[in-house]
């Protein structure tokens, strides 16, 4: 038996709970891999009892959940290292909270493996990623690109020996929609909030807005490929002007409608000059850069729709034409795959 004890139980993490009870025979049977949750963990309490968590209760805190409850109700809230086990256990974060890295660097020192959605833990200080990702201890393919496997592809060509040139990528399929909806006349304000209401966004869309997620994307794939840069070497480019970073999430969303004028000027000035609006982040040894950019219409970004992503690696094997993973960057259920497949990995590893 292997015991997850999970953080977060928000829209991706319900559905990560759905997903791995709907799996859970299969994997077993085909794999002898059993999976049982040790605790579910919110902001406000946990359900834990110190043993394997009984399918109904693991199911019916998922509905609380749904009905817009927190776990406070189920049980105290609890420090990480006072519910790690003895034996090795996989810790899932899916959350989008600050400060988890030293709980987690402290569980991947006493021998546990770590799964992460969650960006912020690996973009911390470099040796903070150094501590976490060493010796394959911890899986981070949905924390760039959602459920594509790109940091698999990645790690591959890096681990082959191949000599990586350019990363270049549109990375956040919620800007990628937004990109869309500009470009078929809809205001930036409705926009966003037809992303915010599909999931699409993280909880204050000003992280996505922003660039700073394109950023920490960007970063996890720089330090993935072996730069060792810390996060001032991603300069990004926000949506919105600065007077607007420091208002209530409230405040934001009401004042977003300032911006649609501008954002409809820049698009029918792309259209004019016969180009699209994309959000790029380019990587490249010397550094990276992450921003609304014009393109032509026959570069390979420019065909980019909806919610999809797209990483083109270019390397010295992959020179004339570069390595092109596209798909689903955005969305609940791809991105609690992604995790679901970590988790698949880590129990592989810990057996």
């Amino acid at each position: 038996m292997t015991y997850i004890i999970q953080l977060g139980l928000g829209g991706v993490g319900q559905a990560l709970v759905r997903q791995l009870s709907a799996q859970r025979a299969a994997l077993a049977a085909q794999y002898g891999i059993n999976l049982d949750y040790l605790a579910l963990i919110d902001r406000s309490g946990a359900l834990y009892t110190g043993q394997a968590l009984a399918k109904a209760a693991v199911m019916a805190a998922v509905a609380s959940k749904q009905a817009g409850h927190s776990l406070a109700n189920q049980g105290p809230l609890r420090p990480l290292p006072a519910l790690l086990p003895s034996t090795p256990a996989i810790i899932v974060d899916v959350t989008a909270a600050d400060g988890m890295e030293i709980s987690l660097g402290e569980a991947v020192a006493a021998g546990h493996r770590v799964v992460l959605a969650n960006k912020r833990p690996l973009t911390a200080v470099l040796p903070t990623f150094t501590a976490l990702t060493s010796n394959a201890a911890t899986s981070y393919e949905a924390t760039v690109g959602a459920g594509l496997p790109v940091i698999h592809a990645l790690r591959s060509l890096r681990d082959s020996g191949d000599k990586i040139v350019r990363i270049e990528a549109s990375m956040s399929g919620t800007l990628g929609y937004l990109c869309s909806a500009l470009e078929q006349g809809e205001a930036l304000s409705s926009a966003v909030q037809t992303a915010r209401n599909a999931g699409w966004t993280e909880p204050d869309p000003r992280d996505d807005l922003s660039g700073a997620d394109v950023a920490r994307k960007a970063l996890i794939l720089a330090r993935t490929w072996g730069l060792p840069w810390e996060m001032d070497a991603v300069a990004s480019e926000p949506w919105f002007p600065l007077e607007l970073a420091s208002v209530s999430l409230d405040a934001f969303l009401q004042r977003l409608p300032e911006l649609d004028a501008t954002f409809a000027t820049r698009v029918a000035a792309a259209r004019t000059h016969k180009t699209v609006l994309r959000y790029v982040a380019t990587i490249q040894p010397d550094g990276a850069s992450v921003g609304l950019r014009e393109l032509p219409l026959d570069h390979p970004l420019a065909g980019l729709r909806g919610t999809d992503n797209l990483f083109a690696f270019t390397t010295a094997r992959y020179a004339e034409q570069p390595l092109v993973i596209r798909g689903p960057g955005a969305g609940i259920e791809v991105t609690a795959a992604g995790v679901l497949g970590d988790i698949l990995t880590a129990a592989r590893m810990l057996r």
